[in-house]
């Protein structure tokens, strides 16, 4: 017993050694890039990979259009749900962040045991699953994630469609969303997660403002006469609300990426539930605020900005919107981007306009989805059901718990159970368990059953390629009228 006892102490020591001095080759590589390519106050905006990166790039990510359709989901929910059921899938996605992280820092341990360079080569969530769990893993990780970040850049399209409309409604936002959509593809010149420092910082900032803008319009507006605060009085209503609560808190499919870009990636365990704090700040207040003041009448206005006046206050608040989703557009992007250049052999190329031009083909199905399905709050919904369930919640917490089923894998992880589990693998495992079935029941079950539902009465009254969704009948009075 001694010796196998010293012979595994021998392996842990190596492989820690192996770690630090990994880590410092690269954050030694990355000090030469800096010096050698950016150099000085541009290296500062350019080229993150700390901490402090990480979580402006969670928090900014976690953010974006949900931001305008929370109180939508409260019209459907009531306060109180609305209330309950964003603390507890904030808390659950910021469970299955970390197992994330776990997995990541488990494969990247294996992997450079083996003498497996990563200098040139971005992790992917897909990969991670292939080499702890085998090649189907790989498979249903890969069109999981795909699909929802393909859906999550559709909807980042369809929000910037819907904010611009109310600050120049000359034109339509089917015509708005052709624009964007030239826009946004110029996200294919960002190279990769370490290029989003000035914009992840710049982005949670301007979420913040439209938070607190959306939160103190909405009290000092006051309650617009006859307020009626109903909900929940319907089971597809109260489900597709709930459903696109859980998509608010499902950010994680960038979650290896921004770990990866990471000078020292073990640190990233708890910045995701930290980033989730911070937003609570922001969604909890400002979702309330407009349910309180407008009450039902967000049940045909799935976009906050539509029903608070028009001032300078609120087309800041828009402009500054739009610009987070171009910057959130690229997050969801930059993944695909890899896996497509990773498919066409293109992924280790050093040329930034090669790059850029191998990655156009991935924009246009995007926009061509944005324009025939142009529905900003079902749509969310539907994806948080049917994609944002298994990619966030249930995949994590099932390789997990494959990946550590021996006591073997279990004694030499890379990561122990956390100490507010009393670092215990039972009680890793009752948690996990209770994610998956709640996610696959709740979540999956009905939340894909009322989304759904939702989701085909909105092209049953609007139609496909609906050329101006839930806008007003411009012979309508603009003032307090419900849209339809």
């Amino acid at each position: 017993m001694a010796p196998a006892k010293q012979s595994t102490e021998e392996a842990m020591v190596s492989t820690f050694n192996q770690t630090i001095e990994q880590e410092e080759y690269r954050e030694e590589e990355q000090r030469g890039e800096e010096d050698e390519s950016l150099g000085g106050f541009k290296s500062f905006l350019w080229h993150g990979g700390s901490v402090y990166d990480a979580w402006f790039s969670c928090a900014s990510n976690q953010v974006a259009q949900v931001l305008l359709t929370l109180p939508y989901s409260f019209s459907q929910l009531g306060m109180l749900s609305g209330i309950i059921l964003q603390i507890f899938y904030g808390i659950l996605g910021s469970w299955t962040a970390y197992l994330i992280s776990v997995l990541y820092i488990e494969y990247r341990g294996r992997k450079e045991k083996e003498n497996v360079s990563f200098k040139n080569h971005v992790i992917q969530w897909f990969e991670v699953l292939d080499g702890l769990l085998g090649p189907c893993w790989k498979a249903v990780g890969l069109a999981f994630n795909c699909t929802f970040l393909l859906f999550g850049s559709v909807i980042q399209l369809i929000a910037c469609a819907s904010n611009i409309y109310y600050i120049n409604d000359k034109l339509d936002k089917r015509t708005w969303t052709y624009i964007f959509g030239a826009c946004c593809a110029t996200t294919v010149f960002i190279p990769s997660f370490h290029n989003y420092r000035i914009w992840s910082f710049l982005g949670l900032g301007m979420t913040t403002y439209t938070a607190w803008y959306l939160t103190i319009a909405a009290l000092a507006h006051g309650q617009v006469e006859g307020v009626k605060h109903s909900a929940p009085t319907e089971l597809v209503l109260y489900f597709t609300g709930a459903t696109n609560i859980l998509y608010t808190f499902g950010g994680h499919a960038v979650t290896v990426e921004i770990m990866h870009a990471m000078w020292k990636p073990q640190k990233f365990k708890y910045i995701y539930l930290v980033a989730t704090v911070y937003v609570f700040t922001l969604t909890l207040p400002s979702a309330a605020a407009v349910y309180w003041a407008f009450g039902d009448q967000l049940l045909t206005h799935s976009n906050a900005f539509s029903l608070l006046p028009r001032s300078r206050w609120r087309d800041a608040g828009v402009i500054l919107m739009l610009i987070h989703q171009f910057i959130t557009f690229g997050f969801a992007c930059t993944p695909l981007y890899f896996v497509w250049e990773k498919v066409i052999g293109m992924h280790e190329t050093k040329s930034l306009c090669l790059r850029a031009i191998v990655r156009l083909p991935v924009v246009i199905p995007i926009w061509f989805l944005a324009i025939i399905f142009p529905f900003f709050g079902p749509i969310n919904s539907a994806v948080g059901a049917l994609l944002v369930s298994f990619t966030v919640y249930i995949i994590p917490s099932l390789a997990h718990m494959l990946t550590y089923r021996s006591s073997s894998a279990r004694h030499n992880a890379a990561e122990k159970p956390p100490a507010i589990l009393a670092h215990s693998w039972t009680a890793m495992y009752v948690v996990n368990t209770f994610i998956v079935i709640w996610v696959l029941v709740i979540g999956f079950g009905f939340g894909g059953w009322a989304s759904m539902a939702n989701f085909i009465k909105q092209v049953d009254t609007f139609g496909l390629f609906a050329k101006c969704y839930q806008c007003p009948s411009k012979a309508s009075p603009p003032a307090g009228a419900v849209h339809h």
